[in-house]
């Protein structure tokens, strides 16, 4: 199924509708998201902010289309570009159906057998960011290369073509040490060899940094006072894995903090935060979601 970039539609359905209650309120609570970074920035005396990824997952198509193209009647909001997804099936029907302006951000767990298919089936796929193996990076890798393969044949073509740009890897570090996360162990040779991998033999991807999901009890008890120790682990591993590679920690940036803790995140450096609830609302069970919601009208 072929998309219109801009419009973000389909040839065989009608456009995405967007309510505009529904886009009104998502604007809100983004802004909102962002005050809140701007605040923790000045207060910080940071001149960058952190790049936000509005996290997605199970919500429908519209959600992300409101946010990414705010209706010119609404809000003159700046489009949200980040966009992150748990789920390689429902990031796959999201792309092909949305515009390709957008960046995608793979940050659920990722099994070995679907790495592949993501680098290579994903429309404007920006990063992945729960690598936790150097055989994940390796089929990352080869997928990126067979996805440029097919984008190079359609520009010979004289079709819209041409190659992507290296595929930005996370790796992601247990900070906590809880055995249900995922994620390489702190400061260990596994760490190490996963980031020199991705560097100097994977020439599709790039080592963009690293990134941990902390545990939820030090998210939940972070105050402006009690850093999340995770992110100051995190931090920590950062610092060592660049003197350990002989390069300039700014070259390997943060993804850290979610809903209820970004701001600390901000606190300890992070790049890059990754914020969903507090945009979305709650998610529906993973059974109920819909990345097409029909509206009555529609069904007419």
């Amino acid at each position: 199924m072929s998309t219109d970039e801009n419009s973000g539609t389909t040839p065989d359905m009608s456009p995405l509708k967007v309510d505009p209650t529904r886009a009104s309120t998502l604007l809100q609570s983004i802004s909102s998201i962002h005050a809140r970074i701007s605040t923790t920035c000045k207060s910080q005396n940071i001149s960058k902010p952190p790049r936000l990824v509005a996290v997605s997952k199970l919500k429908p198509a519209t959600d992300i289309l409101a946010l990414h193209q705010p209706p010119s009647d609404i809000s003159s909001s700046t489009p949200q570009l980040h966009f992150g997804e748990n789920y390689v099936q429902e990031l796959q029907e999201k792309s092909k159906l949305l515009p390709k302006s957008i960046r995608w951000h793979f940050i659920g767990g990722l099994q070995s057998n679907k790495c592949a298919q993501l680098a290579k089936s994903v429309h404007s796929l920006w990063a992945v960011e729960s690598v936790d193996s150097v055989k994940k990076a390796q089929l990352l890798d080869k997928g990126r290369a067979q996805r440029n393969e097919e984008l190079q044949k359609e520009q010979d073509g004289n079709a819209v073509g041409g190659t992507e740009e290296k595929l930005r890897i996370f790796v992601q570090v247990n900070t906590s040490g809880e055995e249900s996360k995922s994620g390489v162990e702190p400061k260990s040779e596994d760490l190490l060899s996963l980031c020199k991998t991705i560097r100097d033999e994977c020439s599709n991807l790039k080592l963009q940094g690293l990134m941990t999901i902390g545990a939820i009890a030090r998210s939940k008890a972070t105050t402006a006072e009690t850093e999340n120790e995770d992110f100051i682990n995190l931090r920590e591993n950062r610092d060592w894995v660049a003197k350990e590679l002989g390069i300039s920690k700014e070259d390997l940036e943060l993804s850290m903090g979610m809903s209820e803790d970004f701001e600390s995140a901000i606190r300890q450096g992070s790049d890059e935060v990754r914020v969903g609830s507090t945009i979305f609302g709650e998610r529906p069970p993973k059974s109920e979601a819909k990345v097409l919601e029909h509206t009555e009208e529609d069904k007419k």
